[in-house]
């Protein structure tokens, strides 16, 4: 997609949402994005310049989105990077934080779609944001990796249903810095940097592929073990376990 004009990025105030907003803005696009903390909004949009602006809006409140495209749109891209995280086993995981996360992650992008659909230009994107982490389930993934799996998920169906009149796509990154990852307390193979990882997205973005998976190094090794029989990967992943 050429020559993007409008973007909105939901999740902007940090992380590979604020290095996304960096790199659209330095592309010549114009920027908004949003997110639950003006505060915060505001430092990176003082960063980004005077054309470009936030809105506070919530994943979980269908309204804020609509509110806020309203009021700044219709968009020719929008992204959604908005995710909370808690690693650990499945079943170990404090009930209320769970579910935080389904209806953050899950619910939450569903509700961007819903409201991304209807606000953006004909033939604008649509990007959700998977994980390497949905590809093949893992030890102590707890339940953020089922939710992205369910965004996979729903991004395949969103690409048929809303074609032509939106190009969805589906962003598979693996480990980047954030705030998220500063969580877990294992090693982090080919880990990157939020700006590095923003390039990479801005290019893939800019190409015809469904999908922007990288660093390859690590989505490979995890598509093959998802293609292995079931006693092979699960004989592989148990190694995993802590």
């Amino acid at each position: 997609m050429a020559n993007i004009q409008k973007v909105w990025i939901i999740g902007g105030s940090s992380g590979i949402g604020a290095a996304l907003a960096q790199a659209y803005a330095d592309d010549g696009a114009e920027v908004t994005i949003s997110g639950r903390n003006a505060e915060a909004l505001e430092k990176v949009v003082s960063i980004l310049g005077p054309r470009h602006s936030f809105a506070v809006a919530d994943v979980v409140d269908p309204q804020s989105l609509e509110d806020a495209a309203r009021a700044r749109g219709p968009f020719d891209c929008i992204i959604t990077t908005a995710a909370i995280y808690d690693p650990g086993p499945v079943l170990a995981a404090d009930q209320k934080k769970a579910e935080d996360i389904i209806v953050a992650n899950l619910t939450g992008t569903y509700n961007v779609a819903r409201v991304g659909a209807k606000n953006l230009k004909p033939g604008g994107q649509l990007a959700l944001f998977g994980s390497a982490a949905a590809i093949f389930g893992l030890p102590n993934g707890q339940v953020y990796s089922a939710t992205k799996a369910g965004i996979v998920n729903l991004a395949q169906s969103l690409r048929v249903e809303l074609e032509p009149n939106v190009d969805v796509r589906l962003i598979t990154p693996g480990f980047v810095r954030t705030r998220l990852t500063d969580q877990n307390n294992f090693e982090m193979p080919f880990i990157l940097e939020p700006e590095a990882a923003a390039q990479r997205i801005l290019k893939g973005l800019k190409g015809k592929h469904f999908e922007i998976a990288f660093p390859r190094r690590l989505i490979w090794p995890l598509r093959v073990l998802a293609w292995l029989p079931k006693p092979i990967s699960f004989a592989l992943t148990k190694r995993l376990k802590q």
